[in-house]
């Protein structure tokens, strides 16, 4: 695991080297005449050598996969693109009923989007088909897994995980009631796998982020309706 995040960090470093030297060449250009580009490699030079060296241990085997696997590494292409395809159209049809401008919005509109990709990962539409039903309930919940400051992303053991919907309906008595609507089972809390357990994780707490934007527009079109003319906000 270290490993892997020092490896992601040397990555991120090159790359904000790489921009930073791409942004001071730009400034740099002159208006009269175009100069080519040079990039001076000497700061990574030991990062492309060890991802060099690393891809030539592993390029007999890719090359060879290439040659055997061409059928299926074609329909693995074709399924991603297919998945990315579903998660712009979810994207759009949330937009549009929760009605974001993506330009003004950025932030919102971005979390719409990965909500729209984690929707199809954890195969929510089963227990959803409609994408737009998953914000007509109240509030979002996990079994199985802690959320809790104290014990946030902590596994209960012999639990199952499940995402747990909430929606308040009216019993024979005309009170509200809660009632818990399973969006999605996932297993014991103790044999789901740790990247699996995130993407539950995640997909409820940008639930959540988008649930506050609308309570917040909300209160704040109470507030329109009471706050005098020189208030602030």
């Amino acid at each position: 695991m270290s490993t892997m995040s020092e490896t992601l960090d040397r990555l991120k470093a090159l790359n904000d080297k790489l921009e930073a030297k791409l942004n001071q060449k730009k400034g740099q250009r002159s208006p009269r005449k175009e100069q080519p580009t040079i990039f001076d490699t000497s700061e990574v030079k030991s990062d492309q050598t060890e991802t060099e060296t690393s891809y030539k241990k592993v390029q007999p085997r890719l090359e060879k996969k290439a040659s055997t696997d061409t059928s299926i590494s074609k329909a693995e292409l074709e399924e991603g693109a297919t998945e990315e395809s579903d998660v712009r159209r979810l994207t759009q049809i949330l937009l549009h009923h929760l009605k974001i401008n993506s330009r003004q919005e950025p932030v919102r509109a971005k979390n719409i989007e990965r909500l729209a990709q984690l929707y199809l990962s954890l195969d929510i539409g089963k227990k959803a088909p409609d994408i737009r039903d998953l914000f007509i309930y109240k509030a979002m919940n996990i079994s199985g897994i802690g959320l809790k400051e104290e014990d946030f992303g902590e596994i209960r053991e012999g639990k199952y995980v499940q995402v747990i919907a909430i929606t308040y309906e009216p019993d024979k008595n005309g009170k509200k009631k809660a009632k818990n609507i399973s969006l999605g089972y996932f297993g014991k809390a103790e044999s789901l796998d740790l990247g699996r357990k995130n993407q539950v994780i995640e997909f409820v707490l940008r639930w959540r982020y988008e649930k506050a934007f609308q309570n917040l527009e909300h209160y704040r079109h109470l507030l329109e309706k009471v706050r005098p003319r020189d208030s602030l906000f």
